[in-house]
């Protein structure tokens, strides 16, 4: 028995969602589907401009969930539209600094791209709201890469701020992220990779989410 596991909850990641309202209609119907704390909207290749568009149609859809709305490495977009967050994905200890101190607690500011225990600790000390262990858009594999599962399990057993790793692209290999006990997994490719099964996907990511805990708590 482990009472004091906590639930991980879902971030989804925007990275294959297309603009317009077939991706909106994708990302409502996932947001509609199950427990989902926040979503990092993703510029994916995007110049400036139509990323802003992209996310000014996003936030409120995302918020009006209940979710959080976090726009990732554009600090002038995460303003202008309002987020609840900004997401350096720069890996960058200074930058993610500058974030912090430039935006906290007005914004929820977490960061990615540390890829060592050194690096994460490092950041760590910036107080970030989170770490992210994984990239946006290299989730294309069935299966979590290794490095972020060792990292998001020794990060959670010795580190109050929370983190989010990154899943694969197949929810059968779920357990692994959950087994890390990160407090929350990140998934874009197993969720947005068909967008007419968004909903479907987040409500099955749930449902072996609650099955783990059960399993774990019993």
């Amino acid at each position: 028995m482990d009472e004091d596991r906590i639930r991980p909850r879902l971030v989804l990641a925007t990275t294959l969602l297309p603009d317009g309202e077939v991706g909106e209609a994708a990302l409502r119907e996932a947001l509609g589907a199950g427990d989902v704390a926040s979503v990092l909207i993703d510029p994916a290749g995007r110049q400036p401009a139509p990323f802003q568009d992209f996310a000014e149609r996003l936030v409120p859809l995302i918020q009006a969930a209940g979710a959080a709305a976090i726009v990732a490495e554009d600090t002038r977009c995460a303003g202008r539209v309002r987020a609840d967050g900004f997401h350096d994905a720069s890996g960058s200890v200074p930058a993610l600094r500058e974030a912090v101190g430039r935006f906290s607690p007005r914004l929820i500011v977490g960061g990615s791209g540390f890829t060592t225990r050194h690096e994460a600790l490092e950041a760590g000390e910036c107080m970030p709201d989170y770490l992210f262990f994984g990239k946006l858009g290299a989730d294309l594999g069935p299966e979590p890469l290794r490095r972020n599962l060792e990292l998001a399990e020794w990060w959670a057993s010795i580190v109050e701020i929370p983190c989010i790793v990154q899943g694969g692209s197949d929810l059968g290999t779920l357990a692994a992220a959950i087994e890390t006990r990160a407090e929350f997994i990140a998934l874009s490719s197993a969720v947005f990779s068909d967008l007419a099964r968004a909903g479907t996907q987040v409500e099955a990511a749930n449902r072996r989410i609650d099955a783990a805990m059960e399993e774990a708590t019993a």
